[in-house]
């Protein structure tokens, strides 16, 4: 748990506008913090299973944000995965670049397909 100075020191840094407390990018700079703060308990207290699943759910809660953050605006998931410095934001961005890349492939192999297709009408036609 974040104390009030951390969790309003984290707000001051990443809000978007004068009164905002619950910005994609301020709830994901806070988990990120309890993040680091809880992998640093799991590391004294290895066998301490109900803060490893606290953990994971957090985890998965910032990994949420941070999709729909990057599907919504891609220049402010950058600037806070380089502000934040994670890992899991490159290979974010690496999976979508791909995905973007096999969509490019599909379109143009179709495109292909369909002026061959209107070649052959062409060639009946004569």
């Amino acid at each position: 748990m974040l104390d009030r100075k951390n969790k309003q020191r984290i707000i001051n840094k990443f809000k978007t506008h004068e009164t905002d407390t619950g910005s994609t990018q301020v709830q994901t700079a806070i988990l990120t913090e309890e993040i680091k703060q809880l992998t640093e308990h799991l590391k004294q207290h290895k066998h301490d299973h109900s803060s490893r699943r606290g953990l994971l759910k957090k985890v998965g809660e910032r990994r949420r944000l941070l999709k729909y953050l990057q599907k919504e605006d891609s220049n402010a998931f950058e600037d806070l995965a380089k502000k934040l410095k994670l890992k899991i934001a490159k290979k974010m961005i690496e999976e979508e670049q791909e995905k973007l890349r096999t969509e490019q492939e599909l379109l143009a192999n179709q495109e292909i397909k369909v002026e061959e297709e209107e070649e052959v009408v062409e060639e009946v036609k004569e």
